[in-house]
């Protein structure tokens, strides 16, 4: 069965120059919800000095309308984030890291093994209260500080977050520059050392080529997919990187396949007017 992972109130909005209103995500999320997406990422508990658009993440867990069979995720950086999270009873969370040493130093001022340090207590908390995690590993193809990253990197850090204990790990191609035979050199190395069940993609579409590294890997087993309704995204630590792979491209693409993803189309268009009015640009 697939499952699409809906980013874009986190991972979209906090890349926006302007900070969304509470309510309007609020409305986008419950939008997301009817139209169908079963896990959405609704924000992100960091210290709001770092990312001010996501300052409102207890606001939004607070008014969200929590729809029966939909997993509402946050990612969380460190204890007080865990904490912050516990408080808004968050049904998933993740944590951050990455397979380049110098994006992560950009992105959180942390090594690889520094960030493993910072979140292994709230993998141990979140275990304790029940609550599922994922793990991001970004830059696993391309970084725009180190270039191309072996594959070998990409599966140690993966390995990594399995043994300590994370449900889920998302696979990210941050800048967007990944093509087929990279994304099948990587799944051949990661697949004998990760089970396709515990595996998530998540690819950026900078040069297009987003919706058939997803068919790829779909063909390679791989069932779970994170998107973002209308393409917005990025990173802010990632120069020239796009936003992440349209939604609505991921579920096309897929019914090609023959798979459902679950999500309906027409819904999806009205959350995606909804933000759009709020970004003040088409998507």
């Amino acid at each position: 069965m697939i499952r699409i992972v809906e980013l874009a109130p986190r991972d979209g909005l906090q890349n926006e120059p302007a900070t969304v209103p509470t309510a309007v995500k609020v409305a986008f999320i419950d939008a997301l919800s009817r139209a169908g997406a079963r896990e959405i990422e609704v924000s992100a508990f960091v210290s709001p000095r770092a990312i001010p658009q996501l300052a409102d993440a207890e606001d939004v867990f607070a008014g969200i309308a929590r729809a029966a069979g939909v997993t509402y995720s946050a990612l969380v950086p460190n204890e007080r984030g865990m904490e912050r999270a516990l408080a808004a009873r968050v049904d998933k969370i993740a944590v951050f890291t990455a397979a380049s040493d110098s994006f992560n130093r950009r992105n959180i001022n942390a090594t690889i093994d520094e960030s493993f340090r910072r979140f292994a207590p709230v993998v141990g908390l979140a275990r304790g209260a029940g609550i599922p995690v994922r793990g991001y590993v970004s830059t696993a193809f391309w970084c725009p500080y180190e270039g191309r990253i072996a594959p070998e990197r990409t599966v140690e850090v993966a390995r990594r977050l399995v043994d300590l204990g994370v449900d889920e790990v998302s696979i990210g191609d941050t800048i967007g520059r990944a093509v087929r035979g990279e994304v099948e050199a990587l799944l051949d190395r990661l697949l004998p050392e990760v089970p396709a069940d515990r595996l998530a993609m998540h690819f950026h579409d900078t040069y297009r080529h987003a919706v058939e590294n997803v068919i790829v890997s779909f063909r390679r087993g791989l069932r779970v997919f994170d998107s973002s309704a209308g393409g917005i995204g990025g990173c802010p630590y990632a120069p020239g990187a796009s936003g992440n792979v349209a939604t609505e491209a991921v579920v096309a693409a897929l019914r090609r396949e023959g798979e459902d993803a679950g999500i309906d189309l027409e819904a999806l268009a009205r959350a995606r007017g909804l933000i759009a009015r709020a970004l003040g640009r088409p998507l």
